[in-house]
């Protein structure tokens, strides 16, 4: 029989446990026995053990004496306390101690063979279930990815992959992550199809015809929440892909109940043309025609077109609800900044609306390919995921949702676009006039093959502004990214596997919105 596990049990009257330890036994477990603390802290002392089973009630040292020493000693080391003592405080106090379990005497073998099971196999339990389940579904999914014809069918299949990815990630030697990212693969394929056939139609069409765009994400989920009286924090974490806001999620449901939907990024997937979009509610080329003054604002400054977005949020609200909303708008660049809006939070009490832009995750993507520490520490997107999960988790951001539900406010959460993992560098030529990003492009002249890029001769059919006199654009599919000629190789190595965004993917384009309403 395969061996399951090594076990110490340490206890004065082990020798009437006798048909316990056989039935471990029988089971596949190994069982050493003591009849004393002190032998039970030289066993673990001087052999490698799985697990422990400590008598509460013995002479000499105590239970909980003994345990504390386990636990200096070894503090992975899990014990579970048996005792006859049914008092709170004992339990108070092992728990304290940080027990794996708790029995109370009498025991039956069935019973200490489910709590070693439980601690010794639960997490290879789950995985082989995950695994199993996921097996199942993978007919299914194949069968969605092949008869995908609508937005909601794509959001769908993508949110599915997605809890597929958090749900398998610690299961990389069964060969599942690699089958799940072909999956994703092939998905993004039909996607990008999809997309290059439907969007130049979605941008000419009525609200009631296209998907939820940028455009539209405030009058969809934000007005409604106003229209009922309710009060809203409107939070945009810029460059949140739906995987990584499914993982800070647990932290928020503490206080929240969740509801998730989705928009669409509109193209380019870049904070310029969709975080504009999202608090203006037009496309850019419609602000740069109609609107002068605050495309003058919006261009201004060229490290940042959002400029104007605070001007442009109060003109919106005002033109979806027929009068002028109380709102504030605060963008948060750094903690210090985050500190100080979290400080005056509650001054906002009386506002409709609050909205509140985070821009730590766009810059964690930006600034990874140029850092090999970040590299090393987001070497995937398991790892891009973890570490927003971590940031969260202990963040000023994480107080305010705190905050929020304290203030009775309903939140909005949601990203301008996500981001995708490049693989693939394609040649494009271009002149000095040319835009500096990575998976999106404007200038004059630019040449690129189709097959890789969705080519805009002109702006106008997608909504685009014309930054130069003949902008032309390029925006890359799939897992695509951009580079010059000039120093192809150099380049290449600098970017390859970096996060970038303003393409046509899944992960840029299908991302989440969610409200959260308190507990």
């Amino acid at each position: 029989m395969k061996q399951r596990g090594k076990i110490l049990w340490v206890d004065d009257e082990v020798d009437l446990l006798k048909p316990h330890i056989l039935y471990l036994e029988e089971k596949g477990y190994s069982v050493e026995k003591v009849t004393n603390g002190r032998d039970g802290l030289s066993k673990i002392v001087s052999e490698q053990f799985d697990l422990v089973l400590l008598d509460q009630v013995m002479p000499g040292m105590d239970g909980i004496a003994v345990l504390r020493d386990m636990k200096e000693f070894d503090p992975r080391l899990p014990v579970i306390m048996i005792t006859k003592n049914e008092e709170e405080w004992l339990m108070d106090e092992a728990i304290s101690e940080k027990t794996a379990g708790y029995l109370t005497k009498p025991v039956n073998p069935s019973q200490i063979f489910l709590a070693c099971k439980k601690i010794l196999e639960e997490d290879e339990i789950l995985e082989k279930r995950a695994a199993g389940a996921y097996l199942e579904e993978l007919q299914e999914i194949e069968r969605l990815l092949a008869e995908a014809h609508d937005i909601d069918d794509w959001w769908n299949l993508y949110y599915r992959l997605v809890q597929w990815q958090i749900e398998l990630e610690s299961q990389k030697e069964m060969g599942l992550q690699e089958k799940l990212a072909d999956q994703l693969r092939f998905g993004n394929r039909g996607f990008v199809r999809f997309v290059y056939e439907n969007y130049r139609k979605w941008v000419r069409a009525e609200r009631g015809e296209r998907p939820c765009l940028s455009i539209d994400m405030v009058k969809a989920h934000l007005t409604p929440l106003l229209k009922q009286g309710e009060k809203v924090l409107f939070v945009v974490v810029d460059c949140l892909r739906l995987d990584q806001a499914l993982a800070i999620l647990p932290v928020i449901q503490r206080r929240f109940q969740a509801e998730i939907d989705y928009h669409v990024s509109v193209l380019p997937t870049a904070t310029p043309f969709a975080r504009n979009a999202i608090f203006s509610g037009r496309y850019l080329a419609d602000i740069q025609g109609d609107h002068p003054e605050l495309w003058k604002k919006t261009v201004a400054t060229e490290s940042s077109m959002n400029q104007a977005e605070p001007e442009m949020f109060g003109k919106l609200l005002n033109r979806l609800t027929g009068r002028d909303v109380n709102h504030s708008y605060h963008k948060v660049n750094v903690a210090r900044e985050g500190q100080r809006f979290l400080s005056r939070m509650k001054e906002y009490g009386n506002h409709s609306v609050i909205a509140l832009v985070v821009n730590f995750v766009d810059l964690l993507t930006h600034h990874r390919a140029e850092s090999d520490v970040l590299q090393e520490i987001i070497p995937d997107e398991s790892g891009y995921r973890k570490l927003v999960e971590t940031w969260f988790a202990n963040s000023w951001l994480s107080d305010v949702f705190d905050t929020a539900a304290d203030m009775d406010l309903t939140v909005l959460l949601t990203t301008d676009h996500g981001s995708i993992r490049v693989k693939k560098g394609i040649k494009v030529a271009a002149d000095r006039e040319t835009s500096t990003g990575i998976r999106y492009k404007y200038g004059r002249s630019l040449q690129c093959s189709e097959r890789n890029a969705l080519v805009i001769k002109r702006a106008s059919d997608y909504r685009l502004p014309e930054m130069v006199k003949g902008t032309n654009y390029l925006i890359a599919k799939e897992d695509a990214y951009f580079v010059y000629p000039t120093q192809y190789h150099k380049y290449l190595g600098q970017l390859q596997d970096s996060f970038q965004h303003g393409g046509i993917s899944l992960e840029e384009m299908l991302v989440p919105t969610i409200t959260l309403r308190r507990r």
